[in-house]
């Protein structure tokens, strides 16, 4: 599709301050962006932030067109014991409280099948840092699935978890532990546990994780086996505009080095539920401002090196998921099926939403949808699986009569 006219952009920002309009004159004549542009940008206000959220749209126009596309997988959270005792969490439990679960390889196995009947191409498997593991129980998850699903692809297991499973190894390298988890049927993993890339802020939001080097390490040796990524940060919580631009830079130099990057997730906290807010005092999650920028600038700041920016409907809702489309993303997200990490800190917009529903929502808003794979390839949905879009979508005179849902 044909971009806007060059100055048909540059009218748009007739009115805005004159700090921002150099900004978005250079992203616009696709020049990149510095850190100190990517500040100008966060702290855009009024007119500046409608005039940067355009700005972003006819970037993202220019980049991708005007598709939008998700894709249709489920979450695996297989246990909620956990050690690290992150602040902004209210998931993991320590092994002797009474609501902890662990889930055996047939359960996980068996849910994975489930959503590959339902049309799933993917399935994403995160848990909690279990101390009573050791660096092979990811390797017998993945062989399980590969043995009952082999077409299936394993979207599994954090840098935080590889970190954990890395040190429980016995030794091994960690491209050789990678690789051995590549084998078994690893087809990428999540860049979560990033929050954000600054030691200081990661040690106050958790002492015992990972810190920024290591993170990076991981994330830089499954790029160069071949295991590619999506890449995150979270934000509303204690991190200033300063450390969003610099976490930016950081995920947008990784992608320079090795390319392994195949999106973009701005998550917003999840805060009612969390140690973070409640007895940190952190601020209350993201505004609806600061979801709008973090979409905005990523799409800006990233391009042309990573183009895919998705919205979290789990964190934002669906209809500032719709804005955040509107605002530069692409990529609406996956159907989850289910969702416990967000859920239990506190989000209130669900943990599953229909292909129809998803569908719904980006014909809304006059785009075209389509099923992407997790690498962003196009894929037809299978015709013997029993489709989540099998349900009708509602006519004129039923629409919004569905409970509203988001997911992580």
């Amino acid at each position: 599709m044909p971009t806007p006219p060059v100055n048909l952009a540059h009218h748009i920002l007739r009115g805005t301050s004159a700090p921002l309009r150099r900004v978005l004159d250079t992203a616009l004549e696709g020049r990149e962006l510095t850190r100190d542009d990517a500040v100008t940008l966060l702290n855009a206000r009024g007119r500046d932030l409608q005039v940067l959220c355009n700005v972003a749209d006819i970037a993202r126009v220019e980049d991708v067109g005007d598709e939008i596309s998700y894709v249709v997988n489920r979450n695996i959270n297989f246990t909620n014991i956990c050690y690290v005792g992150c602040s902004f969490c209210g998931f993991s439990r320590h092994k002797h409280q009474p609501d902890t679960y662990d889930l055996g390889l047939d359960e996980i196995v068996a849910r994975a099948a489930e959503a590959w009947q339902r049309g799933a191409s993917e399935v994403c498997i995160q848990g909690g840092i279990h101390p009573k593991k050791d660096g092979f129980w990811y390797r017998e998850i993945l062989r399980a699935l590969q043995a009952e699903l082999p077409e299936m692809h394993i979207h599994a297991f954090s840098p935080e978890e590889l970190h954990f499973g890395h040190s429980k190894s016995g030794g091994m390298s960690l491209r050789d532990y990678l690789r051995m988890l590549q084998d078994e049927g690893l087809g990428s993993i999540p860049g979560t546990a990033a929050e954000i890339l600054d030691d200081e802020i990661r040690r106050k939001l958790s002492p015992r994780k990972l810190m920024t080097g290591r993170w990076l390490e991981i994330v830089r040796a499954a790029h160069e086996v071949g295991l590619r990524s999506s890449s995150t940060l979270m934000y509303g919580h204690i991190e200033s505009v300063h450390h969003i631009a610099a976490h930016l830079e950081t995920l947008r130099s990784l992608q320079k080095e090795t390319g392994g990057f195949t999106e973009f997730v701005p998550l917003g906290f999840i805060h009612p539920k969390t140690r973070l807010y409640l007895e940190q005092g952190s601020r209350p999650g993201a505004s609806m401002p600061e979801d709008l920028k973090l979409v905005a600038v990523a799409r800006l700041f990233l391009r042309p090196w990573i183009k895919n920016v998705q919205v979290s409907w789990v964190k934002m809702g669906r209809k500032m998921a719709q804005m955040g489309l509107l605002s530069g993303a692409n990529d609406f997200g996956g159907t989850l099926m289910e969702e416990l990490i967000s859920k239990e800190a506190g989000s209130e917009h669900g943990d599953h939403i229909e292909v129809y529903e998803i569908e719904q929502l980006i014909r809304e808003l006059g785009r075209k949808p389509y099923e992407r794979t997790t690498t962003y390839a196009r894929r037809e949905p299978r015709a013997a699986a029993s489709a989540l879009s099998e349900v009708p979508a509602p006519g004129p005179d039923e629409l919004g009569v569905y409970e509203l849902g988001s997911g992580y």
